[in-house]
């Protein structure tokens, strides 16, 4: 620690001037970041309105003494001719994926999967409830129209256990315990004498 009173002062106007050159190097810093980022993001809209501004930081940043006016004018042309490249086309931007976004689109992505199942399952359920429904109008459909046909066409009722056994022992034929004689063959003919 300093004892004399004028090192004193010193060190407290030290540390006034490292806080303000921090916040203007900072300032700089984070306009040529938001320029980049907006290039790498291919947004060329922004790029370019961003590309006056960060020059009119760095030019500030020259005055402020803390970038040297040809390293200034160094950075200034470096991002001018990163966006003229890519207007021009001659550089092609790829646009850059960290780990948090890519797994961030699989997520979205899955949950687009998996809601594009659920619809499907209920379209699905949906054909078969209508299809039910079909049918039961077909049926109530029929029957409306066999009472209005002839009796003869009608459907057959249920019945009972004993009438199915009495109409089958009527529908078979009764088989008889004797043996029906096979014609023989018929003995050949003889010739009639004359």
């Amino acid at each position: 620690m300093p004892n004399i009173k004028s090192a004193k002062k010193r060190v407290l106007i030290t540390k006034k001037k490292n806080a303000r050159n921090r916040a203007d190097r900072s300032k700089v810093n984070n306009a040529i970041k938001a320029f980049n980022r907006a290039i790498d993001s291919a947004n060329i809209e922004e790029a370019e309105r961003l590309l006056p501004i960060t020059m009119s930081i760095i030019d500030k940043g020259v005055t402020a003494g803390i970038l040297h006016k040809n390293a200034a004018a160094n950075k200034k042309s470096a991002l001018a001719k990163r966006l003229s490249d890519i207007k021009s086309g001659k550089v092609t931007v790829v646009v850059k994926k960290d780990n948090k976004t890519i797994a961030a689109e699989k997520a979205r992505a899955a949950k687009e999967a998996r809601e594009a199942a659920r619809a499907e399952f209920r379209a699905k359920q949906l054909e078969k409830e209508a299809e039910k429904a079909d049918q039961k109008k077909k049926k109530t459909a029929k029957g409306k129209t066999a009472e209005e046909a002839p009796a003869e066409e009608k459907p057959k009722a249920k019945k009972t256990k004993k009438a199915d056994a009495a109409e089958a022992t009527e529908e078979k034929p009764k088989k008889s315990t004797k043996k029906k004689a096979e014609p023989a063959e018929a003995p050949a003919e003889e010739p009639k004498a004359e």
